[in-house]
């Protein structure tokens, strides 16, 4: 994602600082700039219940006279973390421009509450150019980090008369990082999607709204061979998902 948490715990070299961050920060010197920051490579951040998530952070940085150094930290909650916990990558662009990227590891083995993916992620940078011009931000980008979603899918019944009534069930679930486990996500609104057989495009055909543990349940009619799914679009807190394509013979 380019450029916008969790109280997660930082794995690897990420230890908790003492230190506290500013509500917000930036100063500089001369004509140094940061003119791009990406995160995750531009994808949405989502996590598990169990599994450890890695990602990357990217910040491009400009002078006049070249990019001589580059810091990059994340902060969460007020609270500093140390650098990237596999170091940083920097490379000169152009004569005048450098990217430099880390990666920091989060884990929920110790997450308290699902509250937390209303936090916010922000990302410090300190630039120092060649010519001693300088900038430093603690708020460069900032991110969220989202409880990962997922979707089943049942279509029946397999095979189906044409015009006769098909039934597509399934589940919507997301990360529980308190349990560490999923649970149903109920009160969502899903789109059930066709696929007819021998094209490409999923085609939405109505939405249903998830009930008691997240259970879906519609009835259509088919006219011809395909999948079906159900998608969901994602929330402030929860990632978007996409469940598994089921086929169903129309005879």
């Amino acid at each position: 994602m380019r450029i916008r948490s969790m109280a997660a715990v930082l794995t690897g070299a990420l230890t908790l600082s003492a230190l506290l961050t500013p509500a917000s920060h930036a100063a500089g010197y001369g004509d140094t700039t940061i003119t791009d920051v990406v995160v995750n490579g531009g994808a949405e951040l989502a996590l598990g219940p169990k599994a450890p998530k890695t990602f990357k952070v990217s910040v491009t940085a400009r002078d006049d006279s070249g990019i001589k150094e580059m810091k990059l930290r994340v902060t969460l909650s007020g609270y500093v973390y140390r650098s990237s916990d596999r170091g940083l990558t920097c490379a000169a662009k152009t004569a005048t421009t450098s990217t430099c990227t880390g990666s920091w590891t989060v884990d929920t083995s110790n997450v308290s509450s699902n509250d937390a993916a209303d936090d916010h992620w922000y990302v410090e940078t300190n630039v120092t150019a060649k010519d001693g011009d300088w900038f430093d931000t603690d708020r460069a980008g900032t991110f969220t980090v989202r409880r990962l979603a997922r979707l089943t899918a049942d279509a029946g019944p397999e095979p189906v008369g044409r015009n006769a009534p098909l039934t597509v069930t399934g589940k919507l679930s997301r990360a529980d990082w308190k349990a560490r486990t999923y649970a149903g996500y109920s009160g969502r609104s899903v789109n059930l999607q066709f696929r007819a057989a021998g094209t490409s495009t999923y085609k939405t055909v109505k939405k249903v709204t998830s009930g008691t543990g997240g259970a879906l349940r519609t009835t259509v009619t088919p006219t011809g061979d395909g999948y079906w799914r159900w998608t969901f679009t994602g929330s402030g807190t929860t990632s978007t998902a996409k469940a598994g394509g089921d086929y169903v013979d129309v005879r």
